[in-house]
């Protein structure tokens, strides 16, 4: 899907790569989501301290379970240390170029803290549920924060590559035990000369289930929608389809660039999946 094309497509349509699909509700909120797409080309310009304070304000005002709040967020500029944060990263440049990166972390260390002021136990955060629980915080915030600052003009990228060598990047953010980094998300003002859009995502028919799930429907559409994502790819000059991407995403071990080996971390930072 060109940038042409979404000119005269609904905004639904070039979310599905479907110039039939209209939405027959929306709203502002949502047209606003359905331009969303990820940014790694950014321009020089800094990203104000007031921006950041909205952003963060937005992420803190994200749904958290029991009101626990088990994440932070590591704000970094420093060029010398967002290139140490490439390089653990698997060297992904524009984590150097954008002016804002941000680290989100699933943070357990803050109610230990509570707990050891007040004497009191913490046993419940040894459990599997509890580490879900931080990211899934986590993740719900950050999300929150990337609605927020696309309505200010920003852009970004996730990073999950941050979890290739997470105990490196706890000792160069200077994080305590009982916590990891989920993943970054490099933020600026987007380059207009980047060579991309938004991309189509997965048929409704692929992702929506009434009532049971239902394989045989969801799966029907798959060919028809690795075609919409080859015709983008050959667009921005790239290659392959989403069937391909997915089955060598998950091959094996050695396609997670080291995050096979993340059990075992998070235990040692004090995160056990009992």
């Amino acid at each position: 899907m060109t940038h042409t094309d979404s000119t005269t497509i609904s905004r639904a349509g070039v979310r599905y790569g479907d110039p039939d699909f209209v939405l027959g509700a929306t709203s502002p909120v949502i047209e606003h989501q359905l331009r969303h797409r990820s940014v790694r080309a950014f321009l020089p310009t800094p990203v104000t301290e007031e921006e950041l304070q909205a952003v963060v304000a937005a992420a803190s005002s994200a749904s958290t379970s029991s009101n626990l709040q088990a994440w932070s967020v590591v704000a970094v500029t420093d060029p010398e240390r967002k290139r140490r944060l490439s390089d653990l990263a698997a060297q992904q440049k524009f984590i150097v170029e954008a002016p804002l990166f941000l680290v989100w972390v699933a943070d357990l260390d803050r109610n230990h803290r509570l707990a050891e002021r007040n004497g009191k136990p913490l046993d419940a955060t040894a459990y599997l549920e509890s580490t879900l629980l931080g990211v899934i915080d986590t993740a719900l915030a950050a999300q929150n924060a990337v609605v927020a600052l696309e309505s200010l003009g920003l852009g970004s990228v996730f990073v999950g590559a941050v979890r290739n060598h997470p105990e490196e990047f706890a000792d160069a953010l200077g994080l305590p035990p009982r916590s990891v980094a989920v993943f970054g998300l490099a933020v600026g003002h987007p380059d207009p000369a980047e060579d991309a859009d938004v991309k189509p995502r997965l048929p409704q028919t692929a992702v929506l289930h009434r009532e049971t799930y239902d394989a045989g429907t969801a799966d029907a559409g798959l060919s028809a929608y690795d075609e919409r994502l080859a015709a983008y790819n050959r667009a921005h000059g790239l290659t392959g389809a989403w069937t391909e991407r997915v089955l060598a995403r998950l091959a094996g071990a050695a396609a997670l660039g080291g995050r096979d080996k993340l059990r075992d971390i998070l235990e040692r930072r004090g995160l056990p999946s009992r």
